[in-house]
């Protein structure tokens, strides 16, 4: 089988799977918002998610498109969101609005468990792969329109309200920063313990890895870790890695 027809009927597979998807998809969605008292959503979950996530697609849950949020649920009602690699998919101005209406939508205290792709990752093959234009293996064209930096994604999600909890990262020196998140508050698989390309001690791929919180009327403002606040370097990953 060529690699031209391969694509093709791929290409196929999923023209059928989002034609399911418009069609199907806004009702199973409603009836599982409604039947779940503690809603965590899983934003453009693409068929992945974990058990008791609610997963959602961009043709009935856009995050453009807060209107379509309404007529699903009200304000301050989800416990929590998770995002991954979606927001370097939108403008940085449409990431500010996408990240507003996930706090319009979030319970106070709640979070939005974000990954994007990480600009400061030192390695070349990796830039080549999620630059924005840039074209990973299998892929004609990555669709990006950001690359993100720990500094980047801080700023605008803190533009929407935020406070942030920053758990994988590279600094601007190159090197990976490590704090330990729970799997259970959400997964993010293109991360350090999660990704099966990261093994023998090798970073094969990672994320800039954070919670976004919407504070309470009463709670502090929580400090972003940064690397001083006992966030492990790379030397130390891989102890983390083999622990999942």
């Amino acid at each position: 089988m060529t690699p031209t027809l391969l694509w093709a009927i791929r290409r196929t597979r999923r023209k059928v799977r989002q034609a399911f998807t418009r069609r199907f998809g806004p009702e199973q969605f409603r009836q599982a918002f409604l039947a779940t008292p503690t809603p965590r959503l899983v934003i453009g979950a693409a068929r992945r998610f974990d058990p008791d996530w609610i997963p959602s697609e961009q043709c009935y849950l856009d995050l453009l498109k807060p209107e379509q949020w309404t007529s699903f649920m009200a304000p301050s009602s989800v416990d929590a969101m998770l995002a991954e690699h979606v927001w370097e998919h939108l403008t940085a101005a449409e990431g500010l609005a996408a990240a507003r209406v996930c706090y319009h939508h979030l319970k106070p205290g709640g979070y939005l468990r974000l990954a994007v792709p990480d600009g400061y990752n030192p390695d070349p093959v990796y830039h080549e792969w999620v630059r924005v234009g840039g074209e990973g293996q299998g892929q004609r064209g990555n669709g990006h329109k950001v690359l993100y930096t720990y500094h980047t994604i801080t700023d605008l999600l803190e533009q929407a309200g935020f406070q942030i909890k920053l758990y994988e990262y590279f600094t601007e020196a190159g090197d990976f920063r490590y704090h330990h998140w729970d799997r259970a508050g959400g997964t993010i698989r293109r991360s350090l313990r999660y990704d099966p390309r990261n093994q023998h001690g090798q970073l094969g791929f990672t994320s800039i890895v954070l919670d976004a919180v919407k504070p309470t009327s009463t709670s502090p403002k929580l400090a972003t870790f940064t690397i001083a606040d006992g966030i492990e370097s790379s030397a130390t990953w891989a102890t983390h890695a083999a622990t999942r």
